[in-house]
């Protein structure tokens, strides 16, 4: 796997099914590099491909996105954006507090949000029919209901998770559109809000614009 001409690469899915679509992980990488001012290419890999020995060397666990850069290479989606964010003032502010705060929120979002978010979303994706989600749904939609609640009294007023845009509210943004196939947002206004101000930014448009022209039509239907 090569960088050609680019000195970043960032793997990503020829495809994925229609639901998933905009909601893959590469996405936050591909808004990052946007924001950043960084070109880059995407390599754009199959299932098969994903678990090929050059692949898992790459990433262990043959997901996307990778990520490479001048020889380094990266792996899971939160750390690549740590690392891009790190190269730009856009998404880290100058001084050591501000930007141990957006790291703290970066971790929030992944650690605090996105595990009741993705089970809620694997439930309702994947498991909707089955008997058991009807004890467990509710319970896992408490929880998440419970973590929106106490984002949104974080948020309060503020535009953005701390002083102006960074990249805890990239990441945290990416991890609540997971939510897009319930109501559960629109219930949180101030939430609601700042994902669409976040989600109105030229560089997650043209991020999201490009992750969506890649995907080919359903292999399998073809």
């Amino acid at each position: 796997m090569t960088t050609d001409t680019l000195p970043i690469t960032v793997t990503a899915y020829r495809w994925v099914p229609a639901f998933a679509q905009g909601l893959v992980r590469d996405l936050r990488v591909r808004w990052a590099l946007e924001e950043a001012g960084l070109p880059y290419r995407v390599e754009l890999i199959d299932h098969k491909e994903k678990d090929s020995a050059e692949y898992l060397a790459w990433q262990p666990f043959g997901q996307v996105p990778a990520y490479e850069q001048d020889g380094i290479k990266l792996f899971e989606s939160g750390a690549i954006v740590l690392h891009i964010a790190e190269q730009s003032d856009v998404l880290m502010p100058p001084d050591a507090a501000g930007r141990a705060r957006v790291r703290t929120w970066l971790f929030a979002a992944l650690n605090s949000i996105e595990p009741s978010v993705q089970e809620l979303t694997g439930i309702d994706l994947f498991h909707g029919d089955e008997a058991w989600t009807g004890q467990r749904r509710p319970q896992v939609e408490g929880t998440v209901r419970k973590r929106l609640g106490a984002l949104a009294a974080w948020l309060g007023e503020r535009e953005y998770l701390e002083t102006r845009y960074t990249a805890a509210d990239l990441l945290m943004v990416t991890v609540l559109r997971n939510l897009r196939h319930t109501d559960l947002l629109a219930q949180f206004p101030t939430l609601k809000a700042h994902s669409e101000r976040c989600e109105a930014r030229p560089a997650f448009q043209k991020a999201l614009r490009d992750q969506m022209a890649d995907f080919v039509p359903d292999p399998v239907a073809a």
